[in-house]
């Protein structure tokens, strides 16, 4: 004869079993969503194969998948430097990277969390990668040319960082600071162009109005070159007119010796002829 208490427990063990089958093979299995990698541990060790988006078995109660996004990611690490001539440089750097897919296994067993990843890995990576960069030009150098200085850093800091998983899609300078006494610097050297640009000028227009009092002087020593020219050769004419006129008054039927025909139309001076030989 069946006991009565023994059976009215049997419907709740049930339950229970059926409960505990269900939430074990529920979380028996785990789905990666796309833009994410997994890692299957097993009592605490990493296994092998990264799990991609889909549908993966784990085993229950002794297993635990890390999920890491594989997207883009953007962080802004700041960085210090000294250039070639020994000035001090800040910069604050935006790195758009994401992580490679096929190493999120080793990155796990190395990094662990995406934290990890910026604070151990990408931080120092991008200070070392501006000192690099920095150190190959003057500070004035790398504000005149900043993009070339951004392309030597692009360079280190994807060699660098690649051999930890971590690509490196771009970068943009944020920020760049230089020294206080170098900012006076550039604004006394600034001052001190703009005041020789300025005495240039000055030379430049003190000659040109030099040239030109020059000028004026050889047109006004030439203007009185040619008056005077014109006055002496007017001047003989004249005495010649004058003696022709006396000696005309003088002689009475005596023919002068030179006679005034017509006159210069420009000069208003006349023509004088000489009448000596003439029957």
């Amino acid at each position: 004869m069946n006991n009565p208490s023994s059976q009215s427990w049997q419907p709740l063990v049930f339950g229970i079993l059926a409960a505990l089958i269900v939430l074990i093979g529920f979380n028996a299995f785990i789905i990666i969503n796309p833009g994410q990698a997994g890692v299957l541990s097993i009592l605490g060790k990493a296994q092998d194969g990264v799990l991609l988006e889909g549908l993966h078995f784990r085993p229950p109660l002794v297993s635990y998948v890390d999920v890491y996004d594989v997207t883009v990611q953007k962080f802004e690490v700041p960085a210090e430097s000294s250039t070639k001539d020994l000035q001090d440089l800040k910069a604050r750097f935006a790195i758009n990277f994401r992580l490679d897919p096929v190493k999120i296994v080793e990155i796990r067993r190395t990094q662990g969390t995406l934290q990890n990843i910026v604070a151990k890995i990408i931080a120092p990576q991008t200070q070392e990668s501006f000192k690099i960069a920095a150190a190959r030009r003057t500070v004035e150098e790398a504000i005149t040319k900043r993009s070339e200085l951004k392309e030597d850093f692009d360079d280190a800091l994807g060699t660098r960082l690649e051999k930890y998983g971590i690509i490196v899609l771009d970068t943009s300078v944020v920020d760049l600071n230089f020294s206080p006494e170098f900012a006076k610097a550039v604004e006394e050297k600034q001052i001190a162009e703009q005041k020789a640009r300025r005495a240039v000028y000055v030379a430049r227009e003190a000659e040109q109005q030099a040239q030109a009092e020059i000028n004026r002087a050889k047109g006004k020593a030439e203007a009185q070159r040619l008056l005077a020219e014109t006055l002496k050769a007017q001047g003989g004419e004249l005495v010649l007119q004058k003696e022709a006129i006396e000696s005309w008054r003088e002689g009475g039927a005596q023919m002068p010796r030179v006679l005034v025909m017509g006159g210069d139309s420009k000069s208003g001076i006349p023509f004088l002829f000489n009448l000596e030989g003439v029957q």
